[in-house]
């Protein structure tokens, strides 16, 4: 992995650790954040890698733009990050965020 991304993913898992348990953010909003709002596709990529990484990093609170758990293939099983998510107290129907505007964290108006 060139440098470039390396420094890249380490700033998404930055972002991702201070999600607040029970809210999520998706991978546009952390891009965004990062100064890299094409850069979506890429936070995915840095969050896919993160089960690697020597720390853990809540990845789960991730999801698509339309709260979607779009990334749900990369955590072991088929029902863990939905498994996750309603541990913290988030409602997920249809492998969907139900009130995905409520706990909806967006780091731009939240870390200033």
């Amino acid at each position: 992995m060139a440098n470039d991304n390396k420094d890249f993913f380490e700033r998404v898992y930055q972002v991702a650790e201070l999600i607040p348990q029970g809210r999520v953010t998706s991978y546009g909003a952390i891009a965004t954040y990062l100064g890299s709002s094409r850069s979506a596709r890429m936070v995915g990529w840095a969050l896919n890698k993160c089960s690697s990484w020597h720390r853990f990093i809540p990845a789960h609170r991730v999801v698509n733009r339309k709260g979607l758990l779009t990334g749900k293939h990369h955590f072991p099983g088929g029902e863990t990050m939905k498994e996750l998510l309603e541990n913290e107290g988030v409602q997920v129907e249809d492998n969907q965020i139900v009130n995905f505007n409520e706990v909806f964290w967006d780091p731009s108006n939240e870390l200033l």
